[in-house]
């Protein structure tokens, strides 16, 4: 069986310009002379589209542009995902589902039987569970349809939930020649190589050759890395397309494959998912400038870099705005980062104001002596800068905190945290610090000086992050354990070793910091639990 894989990059809602782009590949399988094209779940409304399925029109657009992929179906067998009427009129309106189409004829629709309502998916609000499954034959062979989710749980990968049913132990009797998984499945931290093991367990179960055709882009928060691929009835993999761009697969199942060995760096992968987030997230949003404020420090570089790579050098701004409190050598750093990159660079200080607010003020401050108030002040005064140059000269700010700092709440509302997208705001510091290693490591474009010198804000004289932090590989040791693995405090001291009080402590500022992170603006989402998407926890609570 010669299979077209289209990995395609979707805008959701877009469904012209997605079927448009889905003739296109149809056309091109046409030409290599495929028998079958294969799209990724939900294609023709690009994953996940939310709440606009709960608009009727909407839907019926859909049907339309299904009507579309009919006409040019003459001679392939073509799979699509998209959602589609549920015509038993059962609990929901709609079903997850794939169609399958042949010679201007619709043959029918595989239904998503395991719909995930955990993490950054909530399908059961909008979707009915598939009840059958069954055989497509096409040209002598028998072809199993799956979706995303579908084979899951028979890898035993499956977490915060239990399916009653297991779509692959169900096509076992059916004997398939082939198995078909249309896909979105979101990048995080080192998935690719658990998806290989995902496949291979359902092609070894049915002893067939799988094909896994999964979604590419940036779509508002999530990132969907692509890297379809094609596994052996062995669960060896065969090929995989390339990740974080579209790509396209051409597979002959008679063929003789020999199986593929990759190499998987992660911080090569975790790179070029911000990059893919923040261009799409431009591109989808008929955006095309970026500015930041560039301090000296490893945030900022390290933003600078990614949005210059995702945007080019010429739509970035970087502005630096030093206080009282900046140091030389911070200002040296924005200067040089900004030279290495070939992006415009702005100094505006902050002095003024700063002695302006400070003298409006003192006569309610009375003589009460500085704190936190003055720091943030200043933080607030450069968010104020960074938002008058975006309204007047149409840039959109990118926010430069990181996870663990939004963790803490060691940031400044309506300061640091203004933005229009949150680039690093699932990276932990620790993460920070590599990605930027080996970014300088392919080109040096980081000073060495914002590596090696102590994080800090510069909000007053000689402060260091640690005034007010633990150091950050302990941060992020609990932080990683308390969000992403649901450790209690207690596991967490015994696997780490660390003081009971510490970790307490630091868990109440990660719940008393939840207030500020929800009035952040959206950031990319690159880990296994991300503060933007995916996690809801009440703001006002006793439980820690």
């Amino acid at each position: 069986m010669r299979i077209f894989v289209a990995q395609h990059n979707p805008i959701i809602g877009d469904l012209e310009g997605n079927t448009q782009k889905i003739l296109h590949y149809i056309d091109q399988a046409k030409s290599k002379n495929r028998d079958i094209v294969v799209f990724p779940e939900l294609a023709i409304s690009g994953y996940p589209p939310e709440d606009l399925l709960l608009q009727d029109s909407f839907v019926t657009q859909i049907e339309s542009c299904l009507d579309q992929i009919i006409a040019a179906s003459e001679g392939i067998l073509i799979l699509v995902g998209l959602p589609r009427r549920n015509p038993s009129r059962g609990e929901k309106p709609l079903y997850n589902s794939v169609a399958l189409i042949r010679d201007k004829a619709l043959l029918g629709f595989q239904d998503k039987w395991l719909l995930p309502t955990y993490d950054v998916f909530d399908e059961r609000r909008y979707f009915e569970p598939g009840q059958a499954t069954g055989i497509w034959e096409h040209k002598g062979k028998r072809i199993g349809v799956v979706i995303c989710e579908d084979m899951w749980q028979h890898a035993g990968y499956v977490g915060n939930t239990r399916y009653f049913r297991d779509p692959i132990l169900a096509l076992l009797e059916h004997k398939p020649d082939i198995l078909i998984n249309c896909s979105a499945s979101p990048y995080e931290f080192h998935k690719k190589d658990l998806r290989v093991k995902v496949c291979g367990k359902a092609a070894k179960t049915l002893n067939c050759p799988m094909i896994y055709c999964c979604q590419v882009g940036g779509n508002d928060e999530l990132v969907f890395d692509g890297y379809s691929m094609y596994v052996s009835p062995q669960g060896n993999l065969l090929q995989l397309a390339k990740g974080f761009v579209e790509d396209t697969m051409l597979i002959d199942t008679s063929a003789e494959t020999c199986a593929l060995t990759f190499s998987y760096d992660p911080w090569h992968d975790l790179y070029y998912a911000l990059v893919l987030g923040v261009r799409d997230y431009f591109v989808k949003s008929n955006f095309t400038k970026a500015c930041l404020g560039l301090s000296g420090g490893i945030d900022s570089a390290l933003v600078a870099c990614i949005v210059t790579e995702a945007l080019g050098s010429e739509n970035v701004l970087g502005i630096t705005m030093p206080s009282r409190f900046t140091s030389p050598q911070s200002i040296k750093d924005a200067e040089d980062l900004a030279n290495n990159l070939n992006i415009k660079l702005l100094n505006i200080p902050i002095e003024e104001p700063f002695s302006s607010f400070l003298s409006l003020l003192d006569p309610y401050f009375k003589d009460k002596p500085s704190d936190v108030t003055e720091e943030n002040m200043q933080s607030r005064i450069r968010g104020m800068i960074l938002m008058a140059l975006s309204n007047k000269l149409g840039y959109i700010v990118t926010s430069t905190g990181n996870k663990s700092e939004s963790a803490l709440g060691y940031c400044t509302l309506y300061g640091d945290m203004v933005g229009g997208l949150g680039v690093i705001s699932d990276v932990i510091k620790s993460h920070v610090y590599e990605l930027s290693r080996w970014i300088n490591k392919r080109k040096p474009l980081i000073p060495i000086s914002t590596l090696e010198k102590a994080p800090s804000a510069e909000l007053r004289s000689d402060q260091k992050d640690t005034d007010s932090l633990p150091e950050y590989d302990v941060v992020d040791t609990v932080l990683t354990a308390y969000v992403e693995d649901y450790l209690s405090p207690e596991e967490i001291s015994l696997k780490y070793e660390l003081p009971l009080d510490l970790i307490n402590d630091l868990i109440r500022r990660i719940h008393r910091a939840e207030y500020k992170r929800r009035q952040g603006p959206p950031g990319i989402r690159v880990s296994k639990k991300s503060f933007q998407v995916g996690r809801y926890y009440p703001i006002v609570q006793g439980w820690r």
